[in-house]
């Protein structure tokens, strides 16, 4: 506790035999002696009291749940990672046992061919509304900038009148 080596030791009892002398130094070492017993005896006792009281409030059984928690194999994140991974891999149109391609029925087939209709179509449109046939204007005649071509002129003419 204190790390008291022998060297110290030695230091301390010449200190003490010089200062209490050779006849008061038995008598001076028992009672030291029983002094620290007496001690030792009250830091155990008060070390099983707290870890009583800990007992009695639960923080033990706090701890160990705290230990099981950072424990993942005990709540399956293992388990739940694997299948995490395994969904990752999934592909609805295989089978799950044989690893083929599933056969498709007929309903499915007529959606799937009335779905890449409907995409064509689309793109198509896409296509019509982004062709460069259909003319919108330059620039200088849209709104905006026409909004602007008449901020100017009155600028111009603010200018022209602060000028005479």
């Amino acid at each position: 506790m204190f790390d008291i080596g022998m060297t110290e030791l030695l230091v301390i009892g010449i200190v003490a035999l010089i200062v209490v002398g050779p006849k008061d130094l038995p008598g001076m070492f028992r009672t030291l002696g029983r002094f620290t017993g007496k001690m030792r005896g009250m830091a155990r006792e008060f070390q099983r009291a707290m870890e009583d009281a800990a007992d009695e409030s639960g923080v033990k059984d706090i701890g160990r749940d705290l230990k099981g928690y950072s424990n993942p194999k005990k709540y399956g994140l293992d388990k739940l990672n694997e299948a995490a991974d395994q969904f990752e891999k999934w592909d609805p149109m295989t089978s799950p046992k044989s690893g083929k391609a599933a056969k498709r029925g007929p309903e499915t087939e007529q959606l799937a061919a009335a779905r890449r209709a409907e995409g064509a179509a689309t793109r198509a449109a896409a296509a019509e509304r982004t062709s460069p046939a259909k003319s919108t204007g330059t620039a200088a005649e849209t709104p905006l900038s026409a909004g602007r071509a008449e901020a100017g002129e009155d600028r111009d003419r603010a200018a022209g009148e602060s000028d005479t």
